[in-house]
């Protein structure tokens, strides 16, 4: 952790090119930011092949039926480990009870700064000891500095019990990238807004992890053809949704789709299954041998089919 003889961290600077931007024109102030941010991206391409390495192990582990993936991060890092979570039930159907959040603060951090809390250290392995975490999960830590506790203190209680560790940093050296199984440095250096993380740092996090998440759950058979297939369809919206995912892959008409979706409850991938000449019963039990890789599912019906 930081201590006195420690070097200020990047994420903390002030650059030299963001000094008095408050004094600009509000058009030149917007520009300004945004091409700040442009940074995000430049450290995740330098990055790519340590954020490859953590897919690949956490695919090692989250292939497993009782497997869990665990978010772990304080201020902006938890907020921005939060809004991946909550999507990844939604948009790939992964399990609810498969998927964790640990926010420094608790839950009223989202809604309130709780910034003392990203140094208890206790909390972090509390939380995880009720989570009774194990050889069967990821653990990922995001921390901007790579210097929080309640992050540095949760990797270490995960690695301990076994888990895969993922860590994220912004800062060179920074103690998470030595504490984990897979790091990932995304080196955005100084912010526009000095120690504000919430922007290029922020920024980086969201694409790391909105790409990391989607390049698991699509080499986890979550994704078809580039769709969505394991979207649960729960409103007027996501049933429109549905059907027009089914007529591209069968290759039929909305009202054709929406009668095999009618069949299966609504089952992206049952009905593509029935569509294909499936009856719905053989449809899900297709899937179910299969751990619901439709890819897989398809191969086999087809091959029973010309057999």
């Amino acid at each position: 952790m930081e201590g006195s003889g420690a070097p200020r961290p990047q994420t903390e600077a002030l650059g030299a090119a963001f000094r008095n931007l408050e004094d600009l024109a509000l058009g030149d102030l917007a520009a300004a930011l945004i091409d700040s941010q442009a940074g995000a991206l430049a450290a995740l391409h330098k990055a790519l092949p340590d954020l490859e390495r953590a897919i690949s192990v956490a695919l090692e582990v989250l292939r497993a039926p009782d497997s869990r993936l665990i978010y772990c991060g304080a201020g902006t890092s938890g907020r921005v480990a939060l809004l991946d979570a909550v999507e990844l039930h939604p948009t790939f159907n992964w399990p609810s009870e498969r998927v964790h959040v640990l926010l420094a603060g608790g839950v009223q951090s989202l809604g309130e700064a709780q910034e003392g809390a990203e140094d208890d250290a206790a909390s972090a392995a509390r939380a995880l000891a009720a989570l009774d975490v194990g050889p069967r999960d990821v653990v990922i830590g995001l921390a901007a500095s790579g210097t929080t506790p309640f992050v540095l203190q949760a990797m270490a209680t995960a690695r301990a019990a076994g888990a895969t560790t993922i860590g994220i940093a912004n800062n060179p050296g920074a103690p998470l990238l030595d504490a984990v199984d897979g790091p990932i440095l995304l080196e955005t250096g100084p912010e526009a807004l000095a120690g504000s993380t919430r922007l290029t740092a922020g920024t980086s996090q969201k694409i790391c992890l909105n790409t990391f998440s989607t390049a698991v759950m699509m080499r986890l058979g979550r994704v078809y053809g580039g769709h969505m297939v394991d979207m649960r369809a729960t409103n007027a919206k996501l049933r429109k949704r549905a059907q027009a995912i089914v007529a591209d892959i069968a290759g039929c008409d909305a009202e054709t789709a929406r009668q095999a979706l009618e069949s299966c409850d609504q089952n992206v991938k049952q009905a593509i299954l029935v569509l294909k000449g499936a009856a719905p019963a053989d449809a899900a039990r297709l899937l179910d041998d299969v751990s619901g890789d439709l890819g897989a599912a398809v191969k086999a019906f087809e091959g029973n089919a010309s057999s």
